[in-house]
Formats: structure tokens, C-alpha cells, sequence
């Protein structure tokens, strides 16, 4: 199935309306679904701005071929069958079998929901391989979405040299700036899957957007607000308020809220709407050994260093700072009870 191409109607010099294409961002989603993304990935397919122009997996939520399996099923809910999934890695760069964050999304992650097998297969290139292929092809023009561990990114900046120029921007789910963990006190659970390949990626030299748990954690969908989703008629309502019960359950035990954070559609609600967002520009580095293996570290340029250190010579990132959370959580049930 093909995308819809959007049209802008504007008018010509004898003032008659002629219709013209909207530049349309080629947008690669890199995901571990997992709830919150599958949230995040129906949003992106519904929204005019957007051409999805695939799906890569990887571990997080749930291993890495479950990731796929689940990527194919979200396709095919928001009517998108088509779209190419590519596998991505099955483990980090370095620390063997991944950590899998099943008792937050269920078993299959999708809630324990147990959703149907899904009728397309993936493509035959892995995830690393598509994604230096589509960069390569669109020069400038992909944006990447990464919502897990940053494995396959990190593949990909190491097999093409110039992939980091080439890219038009990664946004990343990860991190914490300046504010707890949620893996441990220290590290985020998407950094900490992999934090080499993490630190790959944040020192690369590309545009890169951080949007970490000291933003996040300020939008949160209520129990009423996944009831009234759920009432609105929407097409993906009641399919999303199924899935998020488990992971409801969940943010009451661990963090005492009735509701969801909503963490990867915050993320993606950077790149729709930045202006919702106060972004700092500045180094990031992670740790990779330690009891704080896995967290973040910013060089804010407040301070003039005596000597170089591991900071310098980075390209700065920006990293989301601050977030208008009422405006964020009041366009993502706009978005999804519309749809």
C-alpha cells in the first residue's frame, strides 16, 4: 500500500487555486515495540507530515524478533501492510544476551494481548543494511525516530562513514539529563540496553535530538484520559486502551500513578511540534563501565576546561530540556481520537 500523497492548495497568478505536493519528511522508525511505541507508530502513519518509509527492530521490550513480529502487526493495523520491517540486531555490540523489559510490556509486548501472527514477512535486509541503503538513496531527506537501543544506528554509523552526514536527523528516546533513572538510579532503559552503541551514536557528528525521562516523565495519560480514548470511537482507541492495561498495572506498582507515562510519543511529539519543547545544545557522553554504566552526561559549556577531556571536540546535540507536558498530552489524544 502506498502512502497518500497530501496536496496544498494555493493560488496562481490569476488568483485560481491549483494544487501542489507537501514536502512530506521520509521518516525510518527504529522500535522495540513495546506499548508506548506502538502508540508512537500509529500516530506517525496517520499524519500527513510523515512518510513512514520503514520499520527497523531491535531488543528492549521484548527481543529482537518479537520486536519484528510486532512491528509487521502495527503495520497492519493502521492499514499500512506494506511498509518494509527490517530485522535489526539481536543483542548489544557488546554485553551478549540483551535486557528485556517484559514485565513492563507483557510477554509478548504488547500487554500479553496476544494479537494475531501477521501476514507480510520482513524484508531480507537487515536493519543496518536498510538503514545506510535509505540514507544513501535520500541524501539529506531521512529522519530517523529511535525509540530503543541504539545498536542498529550504531551499525549503521560504522558501516558507512558518511552516514552521519547524510542523515538529516536522529531523534532519540534516551537518556535522563540531570534526573534519575529509570533502569537504576543512574541510567535509562533504551541507553542502557547498549550504552557503547548509544555513546557511537551521540558522538557521531549528525543533527541529534535527546529527549530523555527529566522531560518525559512530565506527560502522563490518566486512567480517564485511556477511558474517554477508549469511548472516543476512534479507530485505534479501544486497540490502545487493550494493550496499555498491563503497563498500567505496572506505573501504579513501580511509580504509585494510575495512568502511562508516555514516553516514545513525547519523543515524537519533539520532532512534530518542537516549538512544545525548550532544547540546551551540548556534548553528551555515556558511561560504559561502573555501577552508573548506562547514564547520560552532559557538557552544558558552562565552564572553560583547563585541558581536554572526553567531552571535547564533540559535536553538540540538543537535548530537551523542558516540555509544555498539558499541550503534548493534549495533541497525542487529539491525534489518536481523531484517527
Amino acid at each position: 500500500m502506498v502512502q497518500s500523497l497530501d496536496l496544498e492548495v494555493i493560488a496562481d497568478s490569476d488568483n485560481c487555486p491549483v494544487s501542489l505536493p507537501v514536502q512530506r519528511t521520509k521518516l525510518i522508525i527504529d522500535t522495540d515495540p513495546g506499548i508506548d511505541d506502538a502508540i508512537t507508530i500509529l500516530m506517525a502513519f496517520q499524519l500527513p507530515e510523515f512518510e513512514v518509509i520503514g520499520l527497523t527492530t531491535i531488543f528492549g521490550n521484548v527481543l529482537t524478533k518479537d520486536a519484528t513480529r510486532n512491528a509487521l502487526h502495527l503495520c497492519e493495523v493502521a492499514g499500512f501492510p506494506d511498509i518494509p520491517v527490517a530485522e535489526g540486531c539481536p543483542e548489544p555490540l557488546k554485553r551478549g544476551p540483551p535486557f528485556i523489559a517484559d514485565f513492563i510490556h507483557g510477554s509478548d509486548g504488547l500487554g500479553n494481548t496476544l494479537p494475531p501472527p501477521p501476514k507480510n514477512k520482513k524484508i531480507d535486509k537487515n536493519a543496518c543494511e536498510f538503514l545506510v541503503d535509505k540514507v544513501s538513496e535520500y541524501p539529506g531527506e531521512v529522519t530517523i525516530l529511535a525509540l530503543g537501543p541504539l545498536t542498529n544506528i550504531a551499525l549503521a554509523v560504522k558501516k558507512d562513514r558518511s552516514f552521519a552526514s547524510k542523515v538529516k536527523k536522529i531523534v532519540i528516546l534516551g537518556g535522563s539529563f540531570f534526573a534519575s533513572g529509570n533502569i537504576n538510579p543512574a541510567a535509562e532503559a533504551n541507553v542502557y540496553g547498549d550504552p557503547e552503541a548509544a555513546d557511537i551514536v551521540f558522538t557521531c557528528g549528525a543533527e541529534i535530538v535527546i529527549v530523555g525521562l527529566n522531560v518525559t516523565t512530565q506527560v502522563l495519560m490518566t486512567d480517564q484520559d485511556l477511558c474517554e480514548l477508549r469511548d472516543s470511537g476512534g479507530r485505534y482507541g479501544r486497540y490502545i486502551y487493550n494493550i496499555s492495561q498491563f503497563y498500567r498495572d505496572w506505573h501504579v506498582k513501580s511509580d504509585g500513578i494510575n495512568g502511562i507515562y508516555l514516553h516514545d510519543p513525547t519523543c515524537f511529539v519533539a520532532l512534530l511540534k518542537p516549538h512544545l519543547f525548550e532544547f540546551k545544545k551540548g556534548a553528551v557522553r555515556v558511561e560504559t563501565q561502573g555501577i552508573c554504566t548506562g547514564h547520560t552526561l552532559m557538557d552544558l559549556g558552562l565552564k572553560n576546561w583547563n585541558s581536554n577531556n572526553p567531552w571535547t571536540g564533540v559535536r553538540p546535540v540538543s537535548v530537551a530540556w523542558t516540555v509544555d507536558a498539558a499541550a503534548v498530552i493534549n495533541l497525542i489524544k487529539e491525534l489518536l481520537k481523531k484517527a
